[in-house]
Formats: structure tokens, C-alpha cells, sequence
């Protein structure tokens, strides 16, 4: 009886350390995002959390302006963040950072910024700004002091001799502006960028640039140092993960117009899954 009950034991032991490593190997570790509150990240954002945990990796999201999750990156701290733009809105924290994170890919690259105006507008270039300093009530509309657009327009300011301030505000406040102003067909000039779903709802333009200050730049995706080297099948993943400019038009159209981010998201995964899977390694899909 003795031998009989430690035989079964060793094999409930056996059981139980079976279940327990398969258990083990199931769990997939947690990553965590950064994201900034501009409509693209945040969209991209919420698709890789649906993405990601589709497959059975649990993600954490956490929203930083860029100086903190650059900061954050370089400490170790985090895992990546999905919209590094370079070489011009994040210039100074990828000068001061650079060395200390990894950048693993390239979401899209057809970002642009600049100073935009409604289609109805009879100006084109910057250069003719002061001649219309009334209509435009010399104000430039502007956001958080923190873009690099922001920069680049007190810039813009000073190189063009510009008669105007800009204002402080952020994303949704400058397109509730230009919804404001389109209603009435007033002037109103703001700081702009794509991809931005605002361009699908507005007649807008860029005004001409000749001095060059606004410049094309690509999104990157960057990472704490070694995340990849960690978590392989995110090297393959993070280097696949492109939305062309339709694609990343018609996402943030999507959660713009819905009141549920998150909803929005799961219709918007739910219909573009084979794409985001396509990206994946073969054994996250197993």
C-alpha cells in the first residue's frame, strides 16, 4: 500500500509538473506600448493592443507626450513606441537618445507638416501671410509646445518675418477650429500634419514652404535597447508593420467618427485582420 501510494505520488508529481511547463510556456510576457495623443499613434496603437492579444500577448498601453517616452526608452523602461518622426518633429530626442534605443522599423513614410489653410483661402505660400494679417486675425493656430510642428512654426515665425502669434492648443481643438471656420468661411491658418483624418473631412492645403523649414519625414518604430534581441518574433513583426497612407486614412476616419475608440478599433481589426496577421510570425499564429 505504502509502495503503491508514492507511486501514485510521483506520477501526480509528474502530472503537475507537466501542466505547470506547458502552462509556463503558453504564457507570453507583457509588453508595454507608449503612445502620444495625436489620432494615426493612437490608432496604430489600439489596433497592435487588439493585434497582439488576439494572439495571446497581454500588452499595456501608457499615454506620454514624446520627451517622456523618449526619456523612458533610453531608461530601459517600456518596450516601444510606434511613431518616432524623423528627421525633423523629434530631431532633439533622437540626438540626445538615439544611442540608447533601437529603431526596428518604419510604419509609414509619407508624413509631412506644415502650415495649413482651408481650400477656400486665396493665398498659397507662406511669404503672403503678412499681407493678410487681418483676415487671419494674426493667429496661427497651433499645438502642444512640445511638437517639433511647433518649433518649426515659431521658426517659421522668425525666418519669414511673420506679423503673428502662434496659439497653444492641441490636435482636436485645431480641427474643432477649422470646423468653425469652415462653416463660416472664415481665414484661419493652423499648424498641420499627415497622415491626420482631417484631411478627409476638409478642403485643405499646405501653404508653399520656399524656405524649406517643414520637411517630409518617415515614422519610425523604436524600442528600448535589446527589446528585439529578447522578443525575436517582434523583430519580424515591428519590421513588417506598414499602413499606406489609404490604409491609415480610412483607420483614423474610422475611429474619428466613432465615440468608442476601442469599438472602433475591434470593427476596424475585425475587417483588416489577414493584414495585420500577415505581419506576424508564423509561431504567434499557431
Amino acid at each position: 500500500m505504502i509502495k503503491k501510494n508514492f507511486r501514485n505520488t510521483i506520477i501526480l508529481f509528474f502530472v503537475i509538473a507537466l501542466l505547470g511547463a506547458t502552462g509556463c510556456k503558453k504564457k507570453k510576457e507583457e509588453v508595454v506600448i507608449y503612445y502620444a495623443n495625436w489620432i494615426e499613434g493612437v490608432a496604430m496603437t489600439k489596433i497592435t493592443e487588439l493585434a497582439l492579444e488576439d494572439v495571446g500577448i497581454p500588452v499595456k498601453t501608457m499615454l506620454l507626450s514624446p520627451g517622456p517616452v523618449f526619456t523612458a526608452l533610453a531608461r530601459g523602461d517600456g518596450d516601444f513606441f510606434l511613431e518616432a518622426w524623423l528627421p525633423q518633429t523629434h530631431r532633439d530626442y533622437w540626438e540626445r537618445f538615439g544611442d540608447k534605443i533601437d529603431r526596428v522599423g518604419m510604419n509609414f513614410d509619407y508624413a509631412s507638416t506644415g502650415l495649413v489653410v482651408p481650400g477656400y483661402v486665396e493665398i498659397d505660400s507662406i511669404t503672403q501671410l503678412n499681407e493678410h494679417k487681418e483676415k487671419f486675425n494674426g493667429k496661427i493656430i497651433g499645438v502642444g509646445s512640445g511638437a517639433g510642428v511647433y518649433r518649426d512654426t515659431e521658426k517659421a515665425i522668425k525666418d519669414y518675418g511673420l506679423e503673428f502669434d502662434q496659439l497653444t492648443s492641441s490636435g482636436p481643438a485645431m480641427v474643432a477650429s477649422i470646423k468653425n471656420a469652415a462653416a463660416k468661411k472664415e481665414w484661419i491658418v493652423v499648424t498641420g500634419w499627415k497622415p491626420h483624418y482631417k484631411w478627409a473631412k476638409y478642403d485643405l492645403k499646405y501653404l508653399e514652404d520656399p524656405k524649406g523649414i517643414y520637411p517630409s519625414e518617415k515614422s519610425y518604430i523604436v524600442t528600448r535597447k535589446g527589446f528585439t534581441d529578447e522578443r525575436p518574433g517582434f523583430k519580424e513583426f515591428l519590421g513588417n508593420f506598414y499602413f499606406t497612407e489609404e490604409t491609415m486614412s480610412g483607420l483614423m476616419l474610422l475611429l474619428q467618427k466613432e465615440d468608442d475608440v476601442d469599438a472602433a478599433g475591434r470593427i476596424w481589426y475585425k475587417d483588416n485582420k489577414e493584414l495585420i496577421q500577415s505581419w506576424m510570425p508564423e509561431e504567434w499564429l499557431k
